[in-house]
């Protein structure tokens, strides 16, 4: 009788990047039968325990140790190390398990950052996720991202939208402010696709987003909704799943909307597409609204506060009129 494997996947943060996980973990239960178990950080659990593909899903606060014993007990065959980081580091000290670890490219991405030389390679980072494992013997099945939904978080929509309205869900928020277009810009845009009163817009983000979104919603008007800091994550995902039309930065939200196969405006700042993160769907299914050719982008992998230049041109030269002509169905 051939043993079942039990393989821990590692991956503490963020939204996005554990989302961008989750065909790893469905080609392990599926492909290989394995008793898949997750670890990440206790913010983002929610996240994960839905997923059908998992056995547990184990949390920390912010240390590997908290859990030393009792991931030690669980005598994992394989570890499969998303994050590499310290914390992953210091579980393979921990723990006696086969590791296989993601290759990351902060190198190429210091390159291209620092130099604007791109070495990085023409590779989603979800098929560089699935490399990772793929001495166990799992191929990429062509099923995409997944994101579960409890039952209890699903969203009326009817309580939205009359049934013949095109619904555009505008996820407003990004962890930094150099990866999210000005308030105005986001007034201007919504203005122009609510010329078409057979449109409603419905703006999602956290707390964090609740003032912003206000102002939108006076200047905007008619024909918008605003959710942001009303409703959780995994009700705004319901949203996203019902909606005809998702504009969003490169954010978490982003990779939701792509889990749900949807048409996707997707905008870029001080971040670039060839990060390797861009929407994991068929290319027919989104858009990319970026300003080329500018000399100091990306200057981040990740985002700034404010513009390290003061001009802010990656988001305040973005085409408006590409994301209203995307957004008509």
């Amino acid at each position: 009788m051939t043993k079942t494997l039990k393989i821990l996947v590692v991956r503490f943060s963020s939204i996005g990047d554990i989302v961008l996980t989750t065909p790893v973990v469905r080609c392990l239960k599926e492909q290989l039968n394995a008793e898949v178990h997750y670890l990440t950080k206790q913010s983002y659990a929610s996240i994960l325990t839905s997923n059908l593909y998992i056995t547990k899903v184990w949390t920390i606060q912010s240390a590997v140790s908290e859990l030393k014993t009792e991931l030690r007990n669980q005598e994992f065959d394989y570890v499969i190390d998303l994050h590499k980081n310290l914390r992953t580091l210091h579980l393979r000290l921990l723990l006696k398990s086969k590791f296989l670890s993601f290759q990351k490219l902060n190198f190429e991405k210091w390159l291209i950052t620092k130099f604007k030389i791109n070495r990085l390679p023409n590779v989603h980072i979800v098929d560089r996720y699935l490399a990772t494992a793929k001495t166990l013997g799992i191929k990429n099945d062509g099923k995409g991202l997944d994101y579960f939904i409890p039952k209890k978080d699903e969203v009326e929509i009817q309580t939205i939208k009359q049934d013949k309205q095109i619904l555009i869900a505008f996820a407003i928020g990004a962890a930094h402010s150099t990866k999210r277009l000005p308030t105005d810009k986001i007034i201007s845009i919504c203005k122009k696709i609510i010329g078409n009163e057979n449109t409603i817009i419905v703006l999602l983000g956290g707390k964090e987003d609740v003032n912003r979104a206000e102002v939108i919603e006076k200047m905007v008007g008619q024909n918008i909704v605003n959710l942001c800091g009303q409703i959780n994550l995994h009700q705004s995902a319901s949203v996203v799943r019902q909606s005809d039309v998702v504009i969003t930065h490169d954010t978490g939200m982003m990779h939701i909307a792509a889990a749900f196969q949807k048409r996707i405006i997707s905008i870029w700042g001080n971040t670039i597409p060839d990060f390797g993160m861009f929407p994991y769907v068929e290319s027919s299914k989104f858009e990319i609204v970026e300003v080329k050719g500018l000399s100091c982008r990306p200057c981040s992998k990740i985002g700034h506060k404010e513009c390290p230049k003061g001009h802010f041109k990656c988001m305040n030269d973005i085409d408006e009129s590409q994301i209203v002509q995307y957004s008509n169905l």
